[in-house]
């Protein structure tokens, strides 16, 4: 049972504090504030609807930063809507910060190589990328404790040590 203060990630919504468990209608409810959204929302602490857990560690966090340059991934590429949704959709079920690198690489791979050949990058890429980059950066921030809009900075500085080491 998480307790007033703990972060954990919700769903796809993304990092959540804890800000207190309710009790209504002989329910025990955890009350939720999104740090990057402005809105409420109550859990049912024994509900397995939503997945919920703990935002990782900064260590962790450093871990997969620092894993970045060593990732080979290419692009995903194909022409039904479909089989491309389901593709990143099921990069974003795993609830894992590994997996949204991973996807939003390929996703930055598909965008150069589509952007190079003067080709338009697709909707259902765009929204992807847009989605995976919202949930990993706000889980390194929360992890790293630093503002969301530093997160894209602070991968590159990182990137850029690594390599030339």
């Amino acid at each position: 049972m998480y307790q007033a203060g703990d972060l954990v990630l919700y769903g796809r919504t993304g990092v959540c504090r804890v800000e207190r468990i309710e009790h209504r209608d002989g329910q025990d409810f955890y009350a939720l504030k999104p740090l990057y959204q402005s809105c409420d929302i109550f859990a049912p602490v024994d509900s397995v609807k939503v997945f919920m857990r703990p935002i990782i560690s900064r260590e962790e966090a450093q871990r997969l930063v620092d894993l970045i340059p060593s990732l080979e991934v290419e692009a995903y590429e194909n022409r039904a809507m479909r089989e491309l949704t389901e593709h990143y959709q099921a990069s974003i079920d795993t609830h894992e910060c590994q997996d949204l690198i991973e996807m939003t690489m390929s996703l930055y791979a598909k965008k150069k190589t589509a952007q190079g050949q003067k080709r338009k990058f697709g909707a259902v890429d765009e929204r992807f990328m847009k989605w995976g980059e919202e949930l990993l950066f706000g889980e390194l921030a929360a992890a790293l404790e630093l503002p969301l809009e530093e997160v894209p900075e602070y991968i590159g500085w990182r990137v850029k040590q690594a390599a030339q080491a």
